[in-house]
C-alpha cells in the first residue's frame, strides 16, 4: 500500500509537472502568435517613383541596390496600383482606405487647404492605436492643415495628430510650395516670433522678390507653374513672406528626414509596444535637389541623382532598424503615390538626360495619366523571417493595406472599399482582388482581371507642360492587359460584350455618371 501511494504521489506529481509545462507551452505560443499578429509596421511612400525607377522590376537602368534588396528578400508585386495618378488622393487613399473619388476634395491641394481627413474618419494610425499602436510620420504630409485659415505662427490644428499620429514631423504640402517649413506636432520647427510667417495663394506681398519680378535670383529655372516665391533660389508655387529662421534646406532636406525617422524609431525601439510609422519620402518630387555627394552619380540629371540619394537613405534606414535589433519584427511596405513625370515644372535636365531609362517600365503614361503608369507602381511587402523571397501576379491596391494589416493586428475595423488581402500581402495567396476604380485629376477608370476600361472624357490626350499622355478620348478605350501591357490597341469596337461588361462593373461602383467630367486642365 505504502509502494502503491507513492507510485500514486509520483504519478500525480508528473501529471501536475506535464500540465503545467503544456500550460507554458500554450502560453508561449499565444505569446508568440501575438507577437507575430503585432509587428512593427512601417510605410516608406516614394513621391512621383515609376516602376521602371526600381531596378530589381528589370523595366528600368537605374541600379537601386537597397529598393532591390526589400524586393529581391521580400514580396514584389507587379500588379500593384496607387488609387490615384496624383499625390494627394493616393494619400489620402493609403491612410483611410477609401477611394479618394469619393471625396470631391481630394485632389491637388495647395499648401493652405483644409485638413482633408475628417477628424472623426478610421485611419490606419487610428486602427492602430487601439489595438496598442503608437503612431508616427515623418516626411511629406500633403493632406491640408487646419480649417483652411492657418496663423502658422501659432500652434496648426487639426492635422496629423488628429487624424491617429502621435508624433508629427512634416512639411505641409511639397517642396515646390510654400510654407517652406517643418512642422513638428503642429508647431512650425524654429520660428522667430519677431519674423512671422505669411503665405498667400493669392497675391504676394508688397515689396516681396518673385520668379518674374527678380528672375537674377534664381538658382532654378521654372519651365511652368513655379513662379511665385523664391526661396533659396528655388522659386515656389504661393507666396511667403518671413519665418527666415525657420526655413527648411532643400539640400539637406533628405537627411534631416532621414534623422528624424531613426530617432522616431530608435525611441521607439525601447518600449514596450509596437509602432507604426509612415515614411512619406519627398524623392523625386520637383524641385529635385540631391545633396551635393548624390550630384551627378546617375547621370541622369538631379532627378535620377535624387532616386540613387532616396535609394541610399533606404539603406541607411534599414541600417537602424538592423542595429536596434527590431528588424525582424517589422513589416515594411514600399510603394509610390502616383507614376513617374520628367518635367514638372523645372528646367533641370530630367527630360534631356533621361538616357535609354524608362521610369514608367513598358507602361503607357505617367502621372497625371489614366493610363497603366499613372497608378501601377512598385510595391514591395518586406518582413525578414516571415515573408519569403517571391514575386506575385496578384492585384492588390494601396486600399487594401486597411483591411489587411486590420485583419494581421486582429482589428475589426473595415472601410467599403478596402479588401482583406492579408494572404495576398504575407506571400500566402496568390487571389487578389478581381477589379477597383482608379483616379487622375477627377477622373476615373476601371480594372478588372486582365482589362482596362477608361470612358470617354474632353479634353487633350496630351498634357503639354510634362508631355504625359493623359488617357482622354472621346470614345470608350478598352485594353487586355496581358496580351498588350503598354495598352496600343484599343479594343472597344472589336469586343463590344467585354467593353459591356466592363462599363457595367465601372458603373456599379462609380455609378452611372462616374464618366461625366471634364478632363482638367493641369495647374
Amino acid at each position: 500500500m505504502k509502494t502503491n501511494r507513492i507510485t500514486l504521489g509520483w504519478l500525480c506529481l508528473l501529471t501536475l509537472l506535464s500540465s503545467f509545462f503544456v500550460a507554458c507551452k500554450s502560453n508561449e505560443t499565444e505569446t508568440n502568435l501575438a507577437e507575430v499578429q503585432k509587428p512593427n509596421i512601417i510605410f516608406i511612400y516614394m513621391d512621383d517613383l515609376g516602376y521602371g525607377d526600381v531596378s530589381a522590376y528589370q523595366a528600368g537602368t537605374l541600379i537601386t541596390p537597397n529598393f532591390d534588396k526589400l524586393a529581391n528578400e521580400g514580396l514584389r508585386f507587379t500588379n500593384a496600383y496607387a488609387s490615384s495618378a496624383t499625390c494627394t488622393p493616393s494619400r489620402y487613399a493609403i491612410l483611410t482606405g477609401t477611394y479618394p473619388w469619393r471625396n470631391e476634395n481630394a485632389k491637388i491641394l495647395p499648401g493652405t487647404a483644409p485638413l482633408l481627413i475628417d477628424p472623426a474618419q478610421m485611419t490606419i494610425p487610428k486602427m492602430l492605436k487601439q489595438v496598442g499602436y503608437n503612431t508616427g510620420v515623418v516626411g511629406k504630409w500633403h493632406l491640408g492643415l487646419g480649417n483652411g485659415n492657418v496663423d502658422w505662427n501659432k500652434e496648426i490644428s487639426p492635422g496629423p495628430n488628429q487624424v491617429g499620429f502621435d508624433y508629427s514631423y512634416i512639411m505641409a504640402a511639397t517642396q515646390d510650395r510654400v510654407p517652406t517649413v517643418y512642422i513638428q506636432n503642429g508647431n512650425v520647427v524654429g520660428l522667430d516670433p519677431n519674423d512671422p510667417i505669411l503665405v498667400s495663394y493669392d497675391m504676394n506681398f508688397e515689396g516681396e522678390p518673385t520668379a518674374i519680378s527678380n528672375p537674377e535670383m534664381l538658382t532654378m529655372k521654372w519651365h511652368h507653374g513655379h513662379n511665385n516665391s523664391i526661396v533659396n533660389g528655388i522659386p515656389r508655387i504661393g507666396f511667403m513672406k518671413g519665418g527666415e529662421a525657420a526655413k527648411w534646406s532643400d539640400i539637406d532636406m533628405a537627411d534631416h528626414f532621414l534623422e528624424k525617422a531613426k530617432a522616431y524609431v530608435k525611441e521607439e525601439a525601447q518600449k514596450d509596444a509596437p509602432f507604426f510609422l509612415y515614411y512619406a519620402m519627398q524623392q523625386p518630387h520637383v524641385p529635385r535637389t540631391p545633396h551635393p555627394r548624390f550630384e551627378g552619380t546617375s547621370g541622369m540629371g538631379p532627378r535620377g541623382d535624387a532616386i540613387l540619394e532616396a535609394d541610399w537613405i533606404v539603406g541607411e534606414f534599414l541600417k537602424e532598424l538592423e542595429s536596434q535589433g527590431i528588424l525582424e519584427n517589422t513589416l515594411i511596405i514600399f510603394s509610390s503615390d502616383n507614376g513617374p513625370v520628367l518635367n514638372d515644372g523645372y528646367y533641370d535636365d530630367a527630360v534631356e538626360k533621361i538616357g535609354n531609362h524608362t521610369p514608367a517600365g513598358p507602361f503607357r503614361g505617367g502621372k497625371y495619366s489614366l493610363f497603366e503608369a499613372g497608378t501601377r507602381l512598385p510595391f514591395i511587402a518586406y518582413w525578414k523571417g516571415k515573408i519569403q523571397p517571391a514575386v506575385s501576379d496578384a492585384m492588390i491596391t494601396q486600399i487594401d493595406l486597411f483591411e489587411s494589416l486590420s485583419a494581421l493586428v486582429g482589428s475589426e475595423a473595415k472601410t467599403n472599399d478596402s479588401e482583406n488581402l492579408l494572404d495576398v500581402l504575407l506571400g500566402n495567396s496568390q487571389k487578389g482582388r478581381e477589379e477597383f476604380v482608379l483616379e487622375a485629376t477627377s477622373r476615373t477608370a476601371y480594372r478588372k482581371g486582365d482589362w482596362a476600361m477608361i470612358p470617354p472624357y474632353n479634353g487633350p490626350a496630351l498634357q503639354t507642360s510634362v508631355n504625359i499622355e493623359l488617357g482622354n478620348l472621346k470614345e470608350y478605350q478598352l485594353y487586355n492587359l496581358k496580351d498588350d501591357p503598354s495598352q496600343q490597341t484599343n479594343l472597344a469596337e472589336s469586343n463590344p460584350e467585354k467593353l459591356v461588361e466592363m462599363i457595367n462593373g465601372f458603373e456599379a461602383i462609380r455609378g452611372e455618371n462616374g464618366n461625366q467630367i471634364e478632363a482638367l486642365e493641369l495647374k
